[in-house]
């Protein structure tokens, strides 16, 4: 019974043989001469003028997660246009429902519009 696990075992003492190999060579290859340039921050060619861990503005997590949002309820509109004309010979009850979902976004879009939430100030 233990037989059937020799191939397991034999792929993970590979896997692992590979990393260790892997990284004994680079640390083998890798250059030891120090450059100061090197270890200079890189931003476009620039010397950094300020710190690198600024803060965000609560409004930029807004903005991207109202434009997630928005953006999720957009791609229920691509299976509604797939099965439009389908259902449509039926009654027309996917189109009024359709309807009702666009003016629960755009409500949602007007209590964000009067809120300013779109002013980047």
């Amino acid at each position: 019974m233990l037989s059937q696990y020799i191939p397991v075992l034999l792929m993970l003492v590979i896997g692992f043989g590979f990393a260790a190999v892997t990284l004994i060579m680079t640390h083998m290859v890798n250059p030891r001469v120090k450059e100061p340039i090197k270890d200079s921050v890189y931003e476009s060619g620039l010397p950094p003028q300020m710190e690198a861990r600024l803060r965000y503005p609560i409004r930029f997590y807004l903005v991207a997660m109202m434009f997630i949002l928005f953006d999720v309820e957009v791609i229920f509109f691509y299976p509604w246009a797939v099965v439009y004309k389908k259902f449509l010979t039926y009654s027309s009850f996917i189109f009024w429902e359709m309807v009702v979902f666009i003016a629960i976004l755009f409500a949602g879009y007007l209590y964000l519009f009067k809120r300013g939430a779109f002013k980047w100030e």
